[in-house]
């Protein structure tokens, strides 16, 4: 019998479309390293904010993140940014930073700082012996790993996934953050061709859950 193959699961899609559930899911399930991109560029935009860079002022931005330091820690089953050492704190759900992170995220500066900090998760993953990894964010199967072993885009009605972030207790300005992250040049908010498009508007998490698990399922056998 040969060894199962590392998985590196893309998941891709909107706020509030069910990325983050679905993710830490599939880890349980499969014994794979959670890594929530989203999270990288809150606690990158948090740090931005506290030293008072504007996202306008390229000259101080890249020479801010040149100074910048990322490394991982693990909680669970999930992969943890640090910047300099330090994790990030609650402020990375506020509503500053949820307002701000769009406009940072849409920077070149700002994803190029980040693009091998995250294909290194997958080093991570091997050190700490799962069996392999999944990513939620914007641009996982279309530019961090357009090679991944399955690729998927989550979406669904605005509406839906307002009421969603409501009932999280979380504000989040749905529609303004789609325009602003499938509208940006650099890395855009899109389903990648081949990609696995699946509607979860009135589909539950388990539903979504067992849709990906019968296809990496396959991907095993």
């Amino acid at each position: 019998m040969g060894s199962s193959p590392f998985l590196i699961i893309a998941i891709d899609g909107g706020a509030a479309s069910g990325k983050s559930s679905t993710s830490r899911a599939l880890a349980e399930r499969f014994n794979l390293l959670h890594v929530d991109t989203g999270s990288f560029y809150r606690h990158i935009t948090a740090e931005l904010l506290r030293r008072g860079v504007s996202h306008t002022d390229s000259a101080t931005l890249q020479a801010t993140l040149a100074q910048l330091n990322f490394s991982t820690q693990l909680d669970g089953r999930s992969a943890r940014m640090l910047i300099d050492g330090q994790p990030a704190g609650d402020e990375i759900r506020g509503e500053q930073v949820t307002s701000h992170v769009s406009h940072y995220a849409a920077i070149p500066d700002v994803r190029r700082a980040l693009l091998g900090y995250q294909r290194g998760q997958v080093d991570v993953a091997r050190e700490h012996r799962f069996a392999g990894l999944v990513m939620e964010g914007r641009d996982i199967g279309s530019v961090i790993f357009p090679d991944a072993t399955l690729r998927f885009f989550l979406h669904a009605d605005p509406a839906e996934r307002a009421k969603r972030r409501a009932a999280e207790g979380r504000a989040d300005s749905i529609a303004t953050r789609d325009q602003l992250d499938s509208s940006r040049k650099t890395a855009p908010l899109v389903c990648p061709p081949g990609a696995i498009d699946i509607d979860s508007t009135h589909l539950t998490l388990e539903q979504v859950v067992e849709k990906m698990s019968a296809l990496i399922a396959e991907k095993l056998r």
